[in-house]
């Protein structure tokens, strides 16, 4: 780790030792070290800190650098290492490491703790915690038990640092900034520490201990200007692929978008609506052209391609593929939600403070209302609905241009139907054979096939009648979950 000096510095700037930070002169006992490793991880996740510190060679109370005599890499337990003990009497998430450096001539060792993930860090199978300036046992204290394990179930992979120890023209080097305040219309600042301000308060960037500065994975998703710059996103890059025909035999063109979200989402949009098979509207005064697929459809594909991703599934990234009949649109992660209440249930993402600056930088629509679009513009298009697909580890949203309604698979056709009593339901309407006709672009004439469809539906137990009582010409049929 570089930059020791500075760290220590900053630490010592501290009014007294906190939860997260211990200072020690010679006092180097194996087993309060092993403690005090469990405690310092786990008090660092209970308090947001993505590292805590025991230092020797620094006055516990004037916090004046006063050298010592301890050597962490040469200590011993026994006859076996102290690193090597540590990590057998530790439990296997404990992530420690050992450093030193000189300051004016005297000697300081530093012990690094990682925050506690997945559960919390045990010592000889007890978990400790910091009380003030004590270690102390988890179990004495259940408030903090249940805090600490709140805080584990609910890790964000936003708030993980993608590069640290980084100055602020670092920052601005390897992210596009600029991006930021250009989308949300805020005049560019004309210092650093104007951009500092924004970008801490949004976590783009976090100011560490050492007083330099770390780049979020949620920065680096969004602005980075290459994202191969960094490790841990540069396999989350858009990847667009347009095939021959409808299958993946003859790949046409192919591209990997290198910017972060901010910038290539809209690059990607562009992209994919140049691929996209167009058909002459006849009906114009003009020579115009129209889609074969509904835009607004193709954009929210996308963004929740982005959003809702399990980014902690490596190795792979958002892909949208591109056929003659359809645009698949794939990304890590299955769904949260169960995908028959895709259209009312409330929306859940697991990277939530990506889905709220990605609304902010009017990259998606409103919270909850990208299916509700979706589904409507293929419906005003008179196409199947959108088609999404649950693996164990992806998910897949498939988008159909016009296919005759003699033609559309019974699976498709019952899928749409369903969606179109959600759709009208949430609308404080109901399905009818009129709107389903309307829907798929039917004329009265197939009213006899559209009540068999219904029918069929119906014996599947996705609707039901809104009142059975009802004449049957005339009924109406909601969600059977409405």
């Amino acid at each position: 780790m570089e930059n020791l000096d500075k760290l220590v510095f900053e630490l010592c700037k501290l009014s007294h030792e906190t939860v997260w930070v211990e200072f020690k002169h010679n006092n180097c006992d194996p087993k309060m070290i092993g403690a005090d490793i469990s405690a310092l991880a786990n008090s660092a996740t209970l308090y947001d800190r993505n590292h805590a510190y025991m230092i020797w060679g620094v006055d516990d109370s004037t916090h004046e650098i006063i050298g010592t005599n301890v050597r962490l890499s040469k200590e011993k337990k026994g006859n076996q290492e102290l690193e090597n003990w540590l990590r057998y009497m530790l439990s296997k998430n404990a992530d420690f490491e050992f450093q030193s450096v000189e300051i004016e001539g005297k000697h300081v060792e530093i012990l690094i703790v990682s925050k506690a993930v997945g559960s919390p860090v045990l010592f000889e199978k007890n978990e400790y915690i910091r009380i003030g300036s004590y270690t102390k046992k988890l179990q004495e204290f259940p408030t903090l038990q249940a805090q600490l394990w709140d805080k584990l179930r609910n890790k964000q992979f936003e708030e993980v640092y993608a590069m640290i120890d980084l100055q602020l023209q670092d920052v601005l080097r390897l992210l596009n900034c600029d991006a930021y305040f250009e989308i949300l219309k805020l005049s560019i600042p004309a210092d650093l520490d104007g951009y500092a301000h924004y970008l801490l308060e949004e976590g783009i960037i976090v100011k560490l201990d050492n007083g330099l500065y770390a780049i979020t994975n949620l920065g680096a998703i969004l602005f980075a200007r290459r994202l191969a710059d960094f490790p841990r996103v540069g396999r989350k890059a858009i990847r667009i692929v347009q095939y021959e025909g409808i299958n993946k035999l003859t790949i046409l063109k192919e591209d990997t978008l290198k910017e972060g979200y901010a910038i290539s989402f809209e690059n990607a949009v562009k992209f994919v609506n140049t691929l996209l098979p167009t058909k002459e509207d006849i009906t114009s005064v003009h020579r115009d052209t129209i889609s074969s697929f509904p835009l607004p459809a193709i954009r929210e594909a996308i963004a929740n391609s982005l959003i809702h991703q399990d980014f902690f599934i490596t190795g792979t990234g958002p892909v949208i593929e591109i056929f003659s009949n359809r645009v698949e649109v794939s990304n890590p992660g299955s769904p949260l939600i169960d995908i028959m209440r895709i259209i009312d249930n409330p929306p859940k993402s697991r990277n939530e403070k990506l889905a709220a600056l990605m609304r902010r930088l009017k990259m998606c629509e409103e919270l909850g209302r990208g299916w509700d679009r979706m589904v409507i513009s293929c419906e005003l298009q008179q196409i199947p609905a959108p088609r999404i697909q649950a693996y164990q580890e992806s998910t897949k949203v498939s988008l159909y241009s016009h296919i005759d309604f003699s033609n559309i698979s019974m699976d498709d056709k019952v899928w749409s139907t369903y969606l179109h009593a959600c759709i009208k339901f949430i609308e404080g309407e109901a399905l009818t054979n009129s709107s389903l006709r309307e829907r798929f672009g039917l004329k009265e004439t197939s009213s006899g096939s559209v009540s068999r469809l219904i029918k069929q539906v119906l014996e599947l137990k996705l609707i039901k009648p809104l009142d059975p009582d009802t004449a049957p010409r005339h009924i109406k049929y909601i969600p059977i979950w409405g």
